[in-house]
């Protein structure tokens, strides 16, 4: 959801929103808020995970601006590294805002979307709001996410700074909301250092009673 330009954008990536340097593992600066290694409540409370290791949670502007189902989190700043949470976004709203004047639009969230309809919902996203010159779709195949049948989403791209990055979304629609955990980080090195704890945290994510 890591923007250099206002995915992570949907990853540090895309939702790399300018390059943050100063963040490391588990740092608590100003605009991030610590998260430990226990149960942790996402985007709109509806969903909790457990992070592996410690976390910095962006207060509130990062790729997908401040709509309150979604949230991000990174290790070493969003322009290297990124997981963005979607807690249950319902039909009609969009994972971004946006003006309709504008003329390039992501489009909105629809209940009846397919596997593919969302990962172009997504890639638009990357290309309208992360800047990305370049996209590619590395596969996409059915997943179980928190227990329901959903899919995987793998994918690089070329920013707008030359610099590839790579990512892998896992979400599912349930009871007509979208849930939904985007990784997103720069391809060297970043990506496979923080892959693991993405896994983990995708396997114990669940929606709470």
């Amino acid at each position: 959801m890591s923007m250099r330009k206002p995915l992570w954008a949907l990853t540090a990536a895309a939702f790399l929103l300018g390059g943050c340097t100063s963040v490391g593992e588990g740092t608590d600066l100003g605009v991030y808020q610590l998260v430990r290694t226990k149960p942790t409540r996402v985007g709109n409370g509806s969903v909790e995970v457990i992070p592996p290791r410690a976390w910095n949670k962006q207060r509130r502007f990062f790729f997908f601006d401040s709509i309150r189902w979604v949230e991000d989190w990174t290790l070493n700043g969003p322009y290297l590294d990124g997981i963005t949470f979607v807690s249950g976004l319902p039909s009609g709203e969009y994972l971004i805002r946006q003006r309709k004047t504008e003329e390039r639009q992501v489009p909105k969230f629809r209940s009846d979307m397919t596997a593919p309809e969302v990962t172009a919902m997504l890639e638009s996203a990357f290309r309208v709001r992360g800047g990305a010159v370049e996209f590619r779709t590395l596969a996409l195949q059915p997943r179980q996410f928190m227990g329901y049948p959903g899919f995987q989403f793998d994918f690089e791209h070329l920013d707008g700074d030359e610099l590839w990055r790579k990512g892998r979304a896992v979400g599912a629609v349930i009871d007509g909301r979208l849930y939904l955990m985007l990784y997103d980080a720069a391809r060297s090195h970043y990506y496979a250092n923080a892959l693991p704890d993405f896994e983990a945290m995708a396997n114990n994510a669940h929606i709470r009673a």
